[in-house]
């Protein structure tokens, strides 16, 4: 099944999601070094990053729920599509309240806030794995042409 959502004939939301994915994991990432001892700055940069990702993720989902409403009802590929989507909803709700509970000192989170982060990131491999399943078992996204020796997408004999 071929995305619907395409630049330069390639699917859109693969592209946008590696930069929340990278981010969100990166601030936590940059906690865990300030709770091992590192500078206070560790967690201001997560801060931002947080906001960040969280924006990116924002900015990707449109592009994966234009995807999912194409799947056909009643199968694999739409019951995982809706794991994965409502995951990421939750994986942004716990980093944008993480991101929230930070504000008011963003060099030293919360307990709760770290806690949610890190939950966060243990969800988001789970979806991101779930993602995974839907292009690479299930070929949702996938080129309808894709083989092994098919034409570039932005040459003319590629189908847009």
């Amino acid at each position: 099944m071929e995305s619907h959502v395409k630049v330069a004939g390639h699917p859109l939301h693969p592209m946008l999601i590696v930069f929340p994915l990278g981010l969100l994991g990166t601030a936590v990432i940059f906690d865990i070094i300030q709770l091992l001892g590192g500078s206070n700055a560790f967690s201001e940069v997560s801060w931002y990053m947080i906001a960040a990702g969280v924006i990116g993720g924002l900015l990707a989902a449109p592009a994966g729920l234009v995807d999912w409403l194409a799947i056909p009802s009643g199968t694999r590929a739409k019951r995982i599509g809706v794991l994965h989507g409502l995951g990421n909803v939750v994986v942004l709700i716990l980093f944008a309240v993480s991101w929230i509970l930070r504000s008011s000192a963003p060099e030293t989170p919360s307990t709760l806030a770290l806690v949610l982060s890190f939950a966060g990131l243990a969800l988001a491999l789970v979806t991101g794995w779930l993602g995974g399943e839907l292009v690479d078992r299930l070929g949702v996204g996938v080129d309808d042409t894709a083989n092994l020796d098919a034409p570039s997408s932005i040459s003319s004999t590629a189908r847009m």
